[in-house]
């Protein structure tokens, strides 16, 4: 009889005591402790498994989980005497940054505050007995949620050495999730204040702590070394590119499809293949999310259970306010191509603006886009490996392609207005439509400098190129400044069935040359024949009398279509 899936545990504890479906990843644990690295920094996309395989480590080594073996038994760990032995035999500290989701610095500090007041209260014990010296009680009764920053950047150091004294053994530190909070900086804009305050957090815990024997953090990203980790030489990165811990975190193709197989659901491996493989961790392939797969065996329904799980805010943002490079590289990633791009793994939050090798490495990070292959010198001189990305499967696509329709929203009725004129060659409708669409639609693809008025259409059009591809794509092959005659054409919308193919030419008024919308159409217009941008479409067999073309003339935010 199939286990029952409780959705949603992170304590490992409860999961194996309630005899919930589980995977054995306590292989991990082995394979942690006998690398010896003094602190391990491991990044996973968000709802792999990082929290629970943490939860599952403090219950190993814990003191307070002394005697508690049972919880391991029957799993693979506990097949080897040396590690029954280790069983509840270390104190350990642990925490997690996941909530701290504040707008500001302030509400931020206060959070972590009342993370590590939340510890000292769990290790109370140290008061009540009379153990600590007069100076460390007082620093002990100093962390409360209202402490100064040196006292919190001390917090965690302190603690390890009044547990050092208690047990007799230096602490294991775990902190998951160490990058939630610098994410919010980010895009709430107090990411220099959280940097610096979280590098002396970490220099006095993980770096010039005597009282630490290990630590492990995880997080989606690695942040940058020049940020908070500058001073972090004795740090081990696991990246997904790392060969360590690869299958450690999301399930293995072999334990998904025995998975279906203990719930009857064999004869959808295929399904479910297309739908969540596609994760790649080193040189580990078919890796699958293990909330969409947990979530299909509670429902037995294909859906887009992990990619909806959590805020895009971050990467939804980035993309709408990216340059024409990025925009045309995401027209390819959601039609279904590969691109090809460089990748530094050391995320430089104050980089992403603007940069196709940030924004593409946030996403490599996250999981929404996997390697294909690397390793190709993409110059000589240069010490850069070119990378083959895509999406990453079905479930991400179709993520990406709500996304994009969620830009639109605020002019839905009116988008879909435009849709259907185009599709009818009904240039009075298309014209009625679109300026209601560019009047609703225009800031949100406005990198937040003041733009130029000339700008200001470039980026719309590649918002509202992507819009077109994915609203259109069951009818057209839609692309972008992509060669054909004698130059590169806007937009070409190339027929999968017996519509007509479509040419769009975008054009910003000029007020010299050009005395009102009509002339700049008319040089649109007259631009597509000159340049010959029909050839692509002639030669793959389509007659020129099935060939509409459009000229889209910008005036600020007026548009006029002809």
């Amino acid at each position: 009889m199939a286990r029952t899936v409780g959705i949603g545990y992170q304590n490992f504890e409860q999961l194996i005591t309630n005899d919930n479906f589980y995977i054995d990843k306590t292989k991990f644990i082995k394979e942690w402790w006998e690398n010896q690295d003094m602190v391990t920094l491991i990044t996973r996309p968000r709802r792999f498994g990082k929290t629970l395989n943490m939860s599952m480590t403090e219950q190993f080594f814990s003191i307070k989980y002394a005697g508690k073996g049972e919880l391991f038994e029957g799993l693979s760990i506990w097949e080897s005497e040396k590690y029954r032995k280790l069983q509840g035999t270390y104190p350990v500290i642990a925490l997690s940054f996941a909530d701290i989701k504040e707008t500001n610095f302030t509400d931020t500090k206060e959070k972590i505050y009342q993370i590590l007041q939340n510890l000292y209260i769990q290790h109370d014990f140290l008061l009540t007995e009379g153990f600590l010296k007069e100076g460390e009680e007082i620093f002990f009764r100093k962390v409360t949620s209202d402490i100064s920053e040196v006292t919190a950047s001390l917090a965690l150091k302190s603690l390890s050495s009044y547990l050092e004294r208690y047990y007799g053994k230096k602490v294991i530190i775990l902190l998951d999730e160490y990058d939630t909070p610098m994410q919010e900086a980010y895009v709430n804009g107090y990411w220099e204040e959280l940097v610096s305050f979280t590098r002396s957090m970490f220099n006095s815990t993980f770096k010039t702590n005597p009282h630490l024997d290990r630590a492990i953090m995880t997080g989606i990203t690695r942040v940058s070394r020049e940020s908070i980790f500058s001073d972090l030489n004795n740090l081990k990165v696991v990246t997904t590119t790392s060969a360590e811990y690869a299958d450690c975190f999301g399930f293995t193709e072999e334990e998904v499809f025995a998975a279906l197989d203990e719930f009857g659901m064999s004869d959808k491996m295929q399904e479910v293949k297309s739908w969540y493989d596609g994760f790649i961790f080193g040189t580990h392939t078919d890796i699958y999310n293990p909330w969409s797969i947990l979530n299909y065996l509670d429902t037995g329904k294909l859906d887009t259970y992990w990619a909806n799980s959590s805020s895009n805010s971050l990467v939804g943002k980035l993309l709408r306010e990216s340059g024409t490079d990025i925009k045309q590289d995401f027209e390819a990633l959601i039609s279904g191509q590969s691109i090809i791009a460089q990748i530094d793994e050391q995320i430089v939050y104050g980089e992403l603006d603007g940069s196709a090798e940030g924004i593409f490495s946030l996403l490599l990070a996250s999981g929404y886009l996997k390697v294909l292959r690397y390793g190709e010198y993409n110059n000589e001189d240069v010490d850069e490996l070119d990378y083959e990305l895509c999406l990453t499967n079905r479930e991400v696509r179709k993520m990406f392609r709500v996304m994009v329709k969620s830009w639109f929203r605020k002019s839905r009725k009116e988008y879909n207005g435009f849709i259907q004129a185009l599709l009818e060659d009904d240039v009075k409708g298309m014209n009625f439509y679109i300026n209601k669409v560019a009047l609703a639609t225009f800031s949100i693809f406005d990198a937040g400098n003041k733009p130029s008025e000339a700008a200001e259409p470039e980026r719309f059009y590649h918002g509202f190129v992507l819009g077109l591809l994915v609203e259109l794509s069951d009818r057209y092959t839609v692309s972008s400044n992509r060669e054909s005659g004698f130059g590169r054409y806007d937009v070409m919308m190339e027929p999968k069935g017996d519509d007509d193919a479509v040419i769009l030419e975008f054009k910003v008024q000029d007020p010299e040359d050009e005395k009102d919308l009509s002339d700049t159409v008319r040089a649109a217009l007259e631009q597509i024949e000159k340049k010959n941008y029909e050839a692509t479409l002639v030669e793959k067999g389509i007659p020129r009398e099935k060939i509409r073309k459009y000229g889209f003339a910008f005036c600020g935010k007026r548009v006029l279509i002809g």
